[in-house]
């Protein structure tokens, strides 16, 4: 996996949390909370709903007007789950690499 695939893998593993942990955020509070642009969020957001990780639906949260709730798809939640090991799976190497520095 190349930087730019790890970079983009992580992005989405990101977002895929924080949905996953409050859908009914709205793309500000996700923006600010991941430390992304406005833009890029929507940008990514769009990649996973595209890719069928996640889905939109209205809902109302004052009459005036409507915001949508982002909900994980049952390919997003299988994706965040392969997301998540990989993510794993790196931080273990990573950990080891160093403790075999220190060990030196």
């Amino acid at each position: 996996m190349n930087n730019k695939d790890l970079r983009e893998s992580n992005e989405h593993f990101e977002i895929l949390r924080k949905i996953k942990k409050k859908p009914e955020s709205t793309q500000r509070e996700l923006a600010e909370d991941l430390g992304m642009s406005l833009g890029k969020l929507n940008y990514c957001l769009k990649a996973l709903q595209n890719k069928g990780l996640i889905k939109l639906e209205n809902f109302k949260k004052n009459p005036k007007k409507v915001n949508y709730l982002y909900i994980l798809t049952p390919k997003g939640l299988a994706e965040k789950t392969k997301l998540t090991i990989n993510f794993m799976k790196r931080k273990m190497r990573e950990y080891d690499e160093l403790k075999k520095e220190l060990d030196i």
